[in-house]
């Protein structure tokens, strides 16, 4: 284990199934211990017929108990910005300082939250308009990691993505 390093991942329905899987994996194979959690604790569907169980509920849990949080995209982030147990818990991610990835449409999440205001994120251009008018200062480039957060545009941007976000976890909290 790298430290002990925790990391929750959010899933909602209809959630891309390659933007979870691959920083899943990839996570646990870094020797992260890594949590889902969803709306409820329950399995999802993904967009395809893939499904995946979230042991966890949103509510109830506490940013000072992980290291770092991640976001699929999909439509599973339009879901969770309606869940303000979620946006409560992204808004103490940011203010404690710890690393959040959001990656496609996940920026929705973090527009919902009020924290997307003066930093410079990336996102799939459907939402730009959205995290523009949110406050960021929104780039089309395959990574972009600003006041520690981590965005990318979509599934090919995933290797780059990947290690932008482990390179923040390992640097840590920033408060």
């Amino acid at each position: 284990m790298k430290q002990n390093k925790r990391v929750l991942i959010l899933i909602a329905p209809l959630f891309d199934e390659r933007e979870f899987i691959y920083p899943y994996y990839r996570l646990l194979e870094e020797g992260y211990t890594v949590d889902v959690a969803g709306p409820k604790a329950d399995t999802y569907k993904g967009k395809t017929d893939f499904s995946f169980e979230a042991s966890l509920a949103f509510k109830g849990l506490k940013a000072s108990d992980y290291d770092a949080l991640l976001v699929p995209g999909g439509f599973a982030p339009d879901k969770i910005r309606t869940e303000q147990a979620a946006l409560d818990l992204v808004r103490a991610f940011k203010e404690a300082g710890k690393p959040i990835a959001m990656i496609c449409h996940a920026g929705w999440v973090a527009a919902s939250a009020g924290i997307a205001k003066g930093v410079k994120l990336t996102s799939t251009k459907a939402i730009k308009d959205d995290l523009v008018h949110a406050g960021a200062d929104w780039v089309d480039k395959e990574v972009v990691v600003d006041q520690h957060m981590v965005t990318s545009r979509g599934p090919d941007d995933m290797p780059a993505f990947m290690r932008a976000f482990i390179k923040e976890i390992e640097k840590g909290s920033k408060k």
